[in-house]
């Protein structure tokens, strides 16, 4: 498992392309998302528009899909009035969909690209859905134990339903990276995982918690294939980047939000004060230069995005190799 990330870029010509943002894309479709469930709503309510938003992705160049679980919890399910059984079966269908639709893929283009689906994990914040993934701030009361016992049966379950990779995603602090290492180790979990942070500057995690010492958490687990930011605004990116490069020799994975700022109180993304970022693709030379390998987006950015960040990362190699 070790080379398993080192084999897949030199599989894809040294880099990746990630998605884009699921929720942004069901709401194109006319999806209602404002909802405890947020994404995961639709995997109740509208499995042919998750596959369809996967495939939108898929015909746009990615590499990586990423399924409909980041708000998919046992407990988010329940409060929703289903059952134990039903949840579970919901989190393990994210998986199963997201393969289906590779497959689907497949089976009507002549291209053979590598395509890996990994099974999206939301932070804790994420379920609580009162904007805490953007804080970090958790409480006195949530321990990494919580946290380990809030994960476990989410992650046995996605573990079991066959994706080809983990992504932990959206990590506000270095608390959470810290449960989900350890519970990568306690259950054995023989499936390759990548670890990506939310970020509030150049330097440190929302929380406050440093990139350098998160990313030297995510460094210690022999599980985590890979190591990264996502839903943080474009201009950070570079910075985090050098950082993140400081404490590992594992690949660097970014997917950056739109570079607007999310109103808990109002659920709903509003421009943010200073540098708006309106296309961050222009960027990603420069941070595959300063050693990131997977590229993608997080809220707001489309298919239009990865079609875009193909394109470019394709154009740059490409002159390179001359």
């Amino acid at each position: 498992m070790s080379s398993f990330m080192t084999d897949f870029l030199h599989k894809c010509g040294g880099f990746a392309v990630v998605d884009g943002g699921f929720a942004t894309e069901l709401e194109r479709y006319g999806a209602n998302l404002n909802d405890p469930l947020w994404s995961a709503k639709c995997l109740v309510t509208s499995l042919d528009l998750v596959r369809r938003v996967h495939l939108d992705y898929l015909d746009a160049g990615a590499n990586i899909i990423l399924t409909a679980s980041y708000q998919a919890t046992i407990q988010g399910f329940e409060a929703k009035g289903l059952s134990t059984e039903e949840a579970e079966g919901l989190i393990r269908k994210s998986v199963e969909i997201a393969c289906e639709a590779r497959q689907s893929y497949y089976d009507r283009c002549t291209s053979r690209r590598p395509v890996l689906v990994a099974a999206s994990v939301g932070s804790y914040g994420a379920y609580l859905a009162d904007g805490s993934e953007y804080s970090g701030d958790y409480g006195d009361a949530v321990t990494v134990e919580t946290l380990k016992d809030f994960h476990r049966r989410r992650l046995q379950i996605l573990a079991q339903a066959g994706p080809d990779l983990i992504a932990f995603e959206t990590i506000p602090n270095k608390m959470e990276a810290k449960a989900y290492a350890e519970l990568l180790e306690e259950e054995v979990i023989n499936i390759p995982a990548w670890f990506s942070f939310t970020c509030m500057d150049g330097v440190n995690v929302v929380s406050g918690d440093s990139i350098m010492e998160c990313a030297s958490i995510a460094d210690s687990c022999k599980q985590v294939m890979a190591i990264g930011i996502n839903c943080t605004a474009p201009r950070f990116i570079h910075g985090l980047v050098v950082s993140i490069r400081k404490v590992t020799s594992k690949p660097v994975i970014v997917y950056p939000n739109s570079g607007e700022t999310y109103d808990a109180v109002l659920k709903q993304w509003v421009e943010s004060t200073g540098t708006r970022d309106e296309d961050f693709v222009s960027y990603i030379g420069k941070w595959q230069d300063a050693g990131a390998s997977l590229f993608g987006g997080c809220c707001r950015t489309t298919p239009n995005t990865i079609k875009a960040i193909s394109r470019a990362l394709s154009n740059k190699n490409t002159t390179l190799e001359f």
